[in-house]
């Protein structure tokens, strides 16, 4: 009878519908049931969301280069230079998108708002190129240049690029996260996933380019630019009703408001006791905030002990707790001392992450521009420059394979563990080294021998654009051991509440990676040009030495690369109560100590 009342109830039955330990809910807000909800189901939904999204965005992307040098008339370093602030916007737009998420929307209101722009933005550049942009008909090819625009023409057209930058910025992140979020860490087998998740995160992203740097990079580069955007339009509108379909099966986390003053509060409290000693071995202030607001405990670490003044408990504050009127300005708790400390932590790192992206900006770029001056010739079909980055594609879904299914268990059975999200970022910038080595060798060479049997009139050179393959393979190697344990690391070591911004980092290292690009190429350009001397890289890259700006940026990222692992050797991993920095149970330890 009780049975049988439970059931009317609604009362979950603890034998057959177990809940995820990671406090998740479901759509109506209650505690997520682990089989129905969450896990691959979903996870491979938003995959294949992530794949139609890429699809989309780089539809506009991969080609904005040749699209603003073609359609709109600017020269090579002008136009580089508006890609890279373009795209840097793209990833700037993710710290507003994770903001929003972690504070109030949650991630997958966050998802769906941003995505309804980002469709918005697509359509009204389709519509502006097919109406007013490719004029007269049949530019924007090699051949035929556009005319002039109008300023609201250009206007215009820059407003719904930088709606696309709005909608795919914001969106990014978070869908990362929320991917993540299907799968509970506190059961061994869907931790696994996680981690499997984020690898395939990635190589859905890349797959869902693969389209965009082929088919439609084929169309757009013979001028049907309005075609290849509304293809795009049409992906990215997909994407979101898949997205929306899986509205009732999805995992989520309550926002956890705004983290701003609990940041401002541990600086405060502690600049308020700066002159109190803190005594070893003294416990510090932890209250029940945590648990009603989601956010795990997190254990004191040493380091940065001027915070941990913020929760040490004075006389005066002891007496305000037991009155129960003490002031969060005044007193933090331990977590969120935790919660500042990891954020000064992880900001070392991330900034060594953003001379990676520098590299990594070149093949929407410079990579772009340097394949349009070789032979893109066989027989009679002509490669577009910006499909060459489909050998990037293939690279990270060559090396993925290879690191998870012989590399890494390789490296476990040998070392007995497996190589850290750290380590593996360090591989990704000496892959970098060499990608950018590999570029400046083929530049120097095309410059050297290519134009010399070059019988051609329009300036392009005899060297086929197939010399650039190992630059973009190995720029694929590179983005699978920097990008993916990127994600990885700042995802897991982000405090509770702050996942999306976890992420966002990572969007952001792209970001301004794009912005230093931008201003290496107005720097160099203003110093390497001189009254007979057109600079490394002039409209006409046979005249310049593009090779020197790519051995260039390989000697900056073997700087970085030497700060990076001086950081990577101080960085101290984050500790949950209950868990060591490993995720390993604490408590059995502490009883043997």
């Amino acid at each position: 009878m009780n049975k049988f009342q439970d059931i009317i109830e609604g009362k979950v039955n603890k034998e057959h519908e177990v809940c995820t330990t990671d406090g998740a809910i479901d759509s109506h807000g209650h505690p997520a049931v682990r089989e129905r909800t969450g896990t691959w189901f979903t996870g491979i939904l938003i995959l294949v969301n992530q794949g139609l999204a890429t699809l989309a965005f780089f539809g506009v992307g991969v080609n904005l280069v040749l699209f603003l040098t073609r359609v709109m008339g600017q020269d090579n370093a002008d136009a580089a230079n508006n890609v890279s602030k373009w795209t840097g916007t793209v990833y700037l737009f993710s710290l507003l998108g994770a903001f929003l998420s972690d504070s109030y929307w949650g991630r997958y209101m966050t998802c769906a708002i941003f995505q309804v722009i980002f469709v918005v933005g697509l359509i009204s550049l389709s519509l502006s190129s097919h109406i007013f942009l490719l004029e007269p008909s049949g530019c924007g090819d090699k051949e035929l240049q556009c005319g002039s625009h109008s300023s609201f023409q250009t206007a215009f057209f820059y407003i719904s690029i930088y709606l696309i930058a709005l909608g795919n910025g914001g969106y990014q992140p978070n869908i990362a996260t929320f991917g993540a979020d299907q799968f509970d860490e506190g059961d061994p087998k869907e931790r696994h996933s996680k981690v499997s998740f984020f690898s395939y995160f990635y190589l859905a992203l890349n797959l869902g380019s693969l389209f965009s740097n082929t088919i439609l990079d084929y169309f757009e580069d013979k001028g049907q630019w309005t075609l290849g955007f509304w293809a795009s339009t049409g992906s990215a509108a997909i994407a979101l009703v898949l997205f929306l379909c899986g509205t009732r099966r999805y995992r989520y986390f309550k926002p956890c408001g705004n983290p701003l003053p609990r940041v401002c509060q541990v600086f405060v409290a502690a600049t308020r006791k700066w002159k109190v000693k803190v005594p070893g071995g003294v416990k510090l202030y932890e209250d029940d905030e945590c648990s009603t607001s989601g956010r795990r405990r997190m254990l004191q670490t040493k380091g940065f002990r001027f915070l941990d003044k913020a929760a040490f408990i004075t006389s005066k504050d002891l007496e305000q707790i037991e009155e129960n009127n003490y002031s969060p300005w005044c007193l933090s708790t331990v977590t969120q001392v935790e919660e500042v400390k990891c954020i000064l932590r992880l900001l070392p790192i991330w900034l060594c992450t953003i001379m990676y992206s520098v590299v990594f900006a070149q093949m929407a770029s410079l990579f772009v521009v340097q394949g349009d001056a070789m032979d893109t010739k066989i027989s009679s079909f002509n490669i577009p420059p910006a499909s060459m980055s489909s050998f990037d594609i293939l690279g990270v879904a060559f090396f993925i394979f290879i690191y998870r299914h012989v590399l890494d268990p390789l490296v476990a059975k040998t070392m007995k563990s497996n190589l850290t999200e750290l380590q593996r970022m360090g591989t990704g910038l000496v892959l970098a080294i060499m990608a950018m080595v590999s570029a400046g060798l083929v530049e120097k060479f095309r410059l050297k021998y290519g134009i010399e049997d070059c019988d051609q009139c329009d300036g392009s050179s005899s060297l086929s654009i197939f010399w650039q393959v190992p630059q973009y393979v190995l720029t694929g190697a590179s983005e699978v051991f920097m990008y993916v344990p990127q994600l990885e690391f700042f995802n897991g070591q982000a405090p509770d509440g702050l996942k999306s911004f976890g992420s966002a980092l990572c969007m952001t290292s792209i970001s301004l990676g794009n912005y230093v690009s931008s201003l290496l190429v107005a720097i160099v350009m203003k110093i390497s040009t001189k009254n007979d001397i057109p600079g490394w890289i002039p409209g006409n890259l046979n005249l310049g030495h593009l090779d020197r700006f790519y051995f260039l940026l390989a000697a900056l990222t073997t700087a970085d690369l030497v700060v990076y692992i001086v950081l990577a050797k101080w960085y101290k991993y984050i500790k949950f109560e209950g868990k060591d920095e490993q995720g390993i149970n604490k408590e059995s330890h502490e009883l043997i100590v």
